[in-house]
């Protein structure tokens, strides 16, 4: 049987999954700051997005490995996609090693 539509699915289920884990963390990150009850927006986000990646990794792995790792790309490609477009952007540590503070 061709394993393609398969692998191609995996691809675009992985990203879904990724797009809802990434995108959660996000909103759950902006929410938990303006809360009062950070602790538990972050602990209550962290357990949905992880029960979903779980689950979702295991219903589209189904013991078959390149199907697995299709999905885990698709996973990737959603952080990157995410990632541009909520402006995160990772800043330059300065290149002496030493805290930038005033003295």
């Amino acid at each position: 049987m061709n394993e393609t539509p398969q692998i191609f699915f995996s691809v675009v289920a992985g990203g879904l999954i990724g797009a809802f884990f990434f995108g959660g963390l996000w909103w759950t990150v902006r929410k938990g700051l303006a809360s009062r009850y950070a602790a538990l927006w972050f602990t209550g986000g962290l357990i949905v997005r992880m029960s979903v990646a779980l689950a979702g990794f295991y219903v589209t792995g189904r013991d078959h490995w390149p199907r697995l790792l299709a999905c885990l790309s698709g996973f990737v490609i959603a952080r990157v996609v995410v990632m541009r477009m909520t402006g995160a952007r990772f800043q330059k540590s300065s290149t002496s090693g030493e805290a930038t503070h005033a003295s």
